[in-house]
């Protein structure tokens, strides 16, 4: 039951402040038009019905008295000038049978039951065929005495003005409400707004806290803690700027002292083994400073990623790779270019690494971008898929460990890709090798 009940709720926060505003006031109207229907409708209505009735049993008393036609001339005038009602005698005429039960509406059925009450004599209603007036025809011994009455006399105009007023009110109170609540979820949207810009890696310059006092201290807590991570982030980065200079410094002495050496047999392997060890050092070194710097310093800006990835397709082919690229169209994101174009590189040069042939797909899924790069290469066990993303981590088993790298090229890629809102998944591909997909948020 619960789940039906939530199934049509507003699930909007705008929705469901306007459905708590709303919900009481029309619970309101509801009590208020069966109180004002119980205590004024129901009882002027039958009070008018009464003083109605109670006038037309003194018309039917006074002609009882003045039999005589000057007499009920003289009742008929008095009916017209003092009690508002148009009376006729019809001498010798006989009422049509009257069903026992006259239906009609809840004037007509007041007039019936006062009249019961009143006149005590046949009569029968009719309140449809003279526009706005009510013509009430009593049996009388002398003949039919058709009383015309305007309807004003039976109902009060109260009942417009209340329930103009009611409506007009509620209204009136949910413009104001919609209004108000809309203004009070504006600063929540913007501050969604900008957790997720800010997540994606996009900057967040003109945000401010408004609102609400809770909302402001979220907002403000949303600040702080965005200023924090950029400057730990800035901190980090130059920290390792530094790093890099300092031990690129003793590498390249190293390397010039080898070059120095003079010699031969035994000597020059020794100096080809030390080179190799040290530009393998230098590799991993520039390996772990892209993981750990993760392009902390760069700015998304709006970039042509079918033109991107024709570039690394490009390149790929220049070194030799079987690669294809389809491209469904001109693909503009906002990323940060080298970072993007860094993730998208690793992931192509890892396949062609270990694949013949690596296939390129790009393409919008709704509100976002799919990247497929598929290859016909052993691939990764499903149990080691989510381990590759591991730092350092080797696939010993489904990898060449001698032509791999040091473990990072995942990592660095699935940092860069949630840097910007998105995320990668490795799969089977059809080619019966590995599918990277990547998803990126527009």
């Amino acid at each position: 039951m619960a789940s039906v009940i939530k199934r049509f709720l507003p699930k909007s926060l705008l929705g469901r402040s306007i459905l708590i505003i709303v919900s009481p006031l029309v619970l309101l109207q509801l009590v208020s038009a069966l109180v004002f229907y119980e205590s004024h409708w129901n009882k002027v209505s039958r009070q008018l019905a009464r003083g109605f009735s109670g006038d037309i049993a003194a018309i039917v008393q006074l002609l009882g008295q003045n039999k005589s036609s000057e007499g009920r001339a003289g009742v008929f005038d008095l009916a017209s000038s003092s009690m508002g009602i148009e009376a006729r005698l019809l001498e010798g005429e006989v009422l049509a049978n009257v069903p026992k039960e006259q239906n009609g509406g809840i004037i007509d059925r007041m007039i019936i039951q006062s009249m019961n009450e009143a006149v005590k004599k046949p009569f029968k209603i009719d309140s449809k065929s003279i526009d706005r007036h009510v013509k009430i025809s009593v049996q009388l011994p002398e003949g039919v005495l058709e009383v015309v009455a305007s309807r004003k006399r039976l109902f009060s105009s109260t009942t417009y003005i209340f329930v103009l007023w009611m409506v007009g009110t509620s209204m009136i109170l949910f413009g104001v409400a919609t209004i108000f609540m809309r203004n009070q979820v504006r600063p929540i949207r913007k501050l969604a707004a900008a957790a997720d810009d800010f997540g994606k890696g996009r900057d967040t310059p003109r945000f401010k806290p408004e609102g609400a006092t809770e909302v402001r201290r979220a907002a403000s807590a949303f600040i702080a803690m965005r200023d924090r991570i950029q400057r730990q982030i800035n901190q980090r980065t130059g920290m390792l700027s530094g790093v890099s200079h300092d031990l690129r410094t003793p590498l390249t002495r190293m390397r010039l002292q080898i070059e120095m050496l003079r010699g031969g047999g035994d000597l020059e392997n020794l100096k080809g083994d030390l080179k190799d060890d040290i530009t393998e050092m230098e590799h991993m070194l520039e390996a772990y400073l892209a993981f750990a710097r993760g392009e902390g310093d760069e700015k998304p800006q709006s970039t042509d990623l079918s033109a991107m990835l024709n570039d690394i397709v490009g390149l790929a082919k220049r070194n030799g790779a079987a690669i294809d690229l389809h491209s469904e169209g001109q693909i503009v994101a906002p990323v940060k270019p080298n970072a993007f174009k860094r993730c998208v590189t690793n992931l192509v040069e890892n396949a062609d690494c270990y694949a013949s042939h690596v296939s390129v797909r790009a393409g919008q899924r709704g509100d976002s971008i799919e990247i497929t790069i598929d290859d016909d290469g052993p691939g990764i066990p499903e149990e080691q898929r989510d381990d590759a993303f591991k730092p350092f981590y080797r696939l010993e088993n489904s990898r060449n460990p001698e032509t791999g790298g040091v473990g990072l090229g995942l990592t660095i890629t699935r940092d860069v890709i949630r840097s910007h809102g998105g995320d990668i998944n490795l799969d089977e591909s059809p080619s019966g090798g590995l599918r990277a997909r990547l998803t990126l948020p527009l």
